[in-house]
C-alpha cells in the first residue's frame, strides 16, 4: 500500500486523435471524421482491396461496421451490405505532417520539455506549470485543447487528466470514451473505484496477454486482486516488473515528462502485434513492407537516412521453444545510407527470407538506426 501524501501530484494530460489516420482522410476529402464509414487500406502498389490490410477506421464505421484494424480487406462487407463504407488508400506524409500540426498547438499551452509524443496520434503534457494560465479548472483547459486542434486542424480528440501519466494514461483508455466531453480525470484518492474496477488485466497500459495469463495462473484476476496481493509474491513470479504492476494497481507513477532520456544512438522504428497467426510467407511480407514504408515516411520528415536496417519477428506461442529459449528473430542488416522505400523494404525481406522457416507469425517490427542528414534534401 502507498501513502499518496508522499508522491507526486501533477496535472498530466494524455491526448488522444480519434481514429486518426482515417480522420485524416476524411479532412482530406472534406468530410466529417465523425460521420462518415471510412477505412483505411493499405495494399501493394496496382493490387485490388483484397488484398490490402485495414490501417484505420472511422469511429462510425467501427460501430456499423465491426471494422477494426489489421482486419485483411477480404473481411469487409460487400458494397451491398455496406454502400456507403469509402476505401482509401494511406498517405503517411499526410499523418506526419498533421501530428506537427497538432504538436505546434500544444506548444501554446506548455513548454518543450514539458510534452512528450508518445506516438503519431497520442501526446502527453504536464500542464502543472501551466495550465492555471488558461483557466481556473484543469477539466476546462482540455476542453480548449480539443477545440483548438479541432477548430485549427478538424480532428477530435480524447483527452485523459491524472496526477500522474499513469492515471492520464489509464483514464484515456478507460474512461473517456464513456463520457460526451471525452474528457475523463483520475485522482489517487478513486483509485478503488477507478483502476480496481477496470475489467480486465488486458485493459491496463502495461498488461499485455501473457502477463495476464501468468497473473492468473497465480490467482490474480483483475486489479483489486493485484493491489492486495503480497508484493514479495510478486517479485519472486515477475521479478522487478512485479514491483512496477503492483505501483500500477495503485496508481502509483513516479516518472516526470520533463526528466528526458536521452539514448546513445537515435533510431526510428515501429512494430504491430497481429489479430491472429499469420503463416502465409506473401501476407507477412505485406505487413513487413507497410511498416517499413512507414518508418520510412518518418525518417524522411526528418531529413534523415539510415545505414542499419532491423527486423524483429515474434512467433505465436505455439512455435515457441522454451527449450532454446527462441521465441522469434530479432535481426539486422548494415546497408549504405538510404531513406528509399525500395531500397528499405528489399532488406527487410532480405532478413525475413533468411531467418524464417514457415512458423507462424504473431508479432514484426522494424527499426531504422545508425541515422545520418540526408545530403540530398
Amino acid at each position: 500500500m502507498y501513502d499518496y501524501r508522499y508522491e507526486q501530484h501533477r496535472i498530466i494530460f494524455m491526448i488522444d486523435n480519434k481514429s486518426f489516420f482515417a480522420s485524416c482522410e476524411a479532412l482530406r476529402l472534406g468530410l466529417n471524421p465523425m460521420k462518415v464509414c471510412l477505412a483505411v487500406i493499405s495494399r501493394q502498389k496496382g493490387a485490388n482491396w483484397g488484398s490490402g490490410l485495414i490501417m484505420a477506421a472511422s469511429p462510425l464505421a467501427k460501430k456499423k461496421y465491426g471494422l477494426h484494424n489489421v482486419m485483411r480487406a477480404k473481411q469487409l462487407p460487400s458494397k451491398k451490405e455496406a454502400p456507403d463504407l469509402m476505401l482509401v488508400d494511406p498517405h503517411m506524409n499526410l499523418y506526419i505532417k498533421r501530428s506537427m500540426q497538432v504538436l505546434d498547438i500544444f506548444r501554446k499551452y506548455a513548454a518543450d520539455e514539458d510534452i512528450h509524443m508518445y506516438s503519431i496520434d497520442e501526446g502527453m503534457i504536464d500542464m502543472t506549470k501551466s495550465w492555471k494560465l488558461f483557466d481556473d479548472d484543469p477539466y476546462y483547459v482540455a476542453r480548449k485543447i480539443q477545440e483548438d486542434i479541432r477548430d485549427t486542424i478538424g480532428l477530435y480528440t480524447t483527452c485523459g487528466i491524472g496526477e500522474n501519466p499513469l492515471l492520464a494514461k489509464l483514464a484515456m483508455d478507460n474512461a473517456v470514451k464513456h463520457n460526451k466531453s471525452m474528457i475523463a480525470f483520475w485522482h489517487y484518492i478513486d483509485v478503488p473505484d477507478t483502476i480496481w474496477k477496470i475489467p480486465k488485466l488486458e485493459d491496463v497500459w502495461g498488461i499485455n496477454t501473457r502477463t495476464a495469463d501468468h497473473l492468473r495462473r497465480v490467482g490474480i484476476n483483475n486489479m483489486y486482486e493485484l493491489a492486495h496481493t503480497d508484493l514479495d509474491i510478486l517479485k519472486r513470479e515477475f521479478g522487478v516488473i512485479g514491483e512496477q504492476l503492483y505501483a500500477e494497481s495503485w496508481g502509483v507513477d513516479r516518472s516526470i515528462i520533463s526528466y528526458k532520456y536521452h539514448p546513445r544512438s537515435k533510431s526510428y522504428g515501429n512494430s504491430q502485434v497481429l489479430q491472429r497467426d499469420y503463416f502465409n510467407q506473401r501476407q507477412i511480407e505485406v505487413i513487413i513492407r507497410e511498416i517499413g514504408e512507414q518508418v520510412a515516411a518518418r525518417i524522411r520528415a526528418h531529413n534523415l537516412q539510415t545505414s542499419c536496417v532491423n527486423l524483429f519477428i515474434g512467433y505465436s506461442l505455439e512455435e515457441i521453444d522454451y527449450g532454446e529459449h527462441r521465441a522469434g528473430f530479432n535481426v539486422q542488416k548494415k546497408i549504405i545510407p538510404t531513406n528509399v522505400n525500395h531500397d528499405l523494404v528489399r532488406s527487410l525481406l532480405f532478413l525475413f527470407r533468411q531467418n524464417w522457416h514457415g512458423q507462424a507469425v504473431r508479432c514484426i517490427g522494424v527499426n531504422y538506426g545508425r541515422l545520418v542528414p540526408d545530403r540530398c534534401m
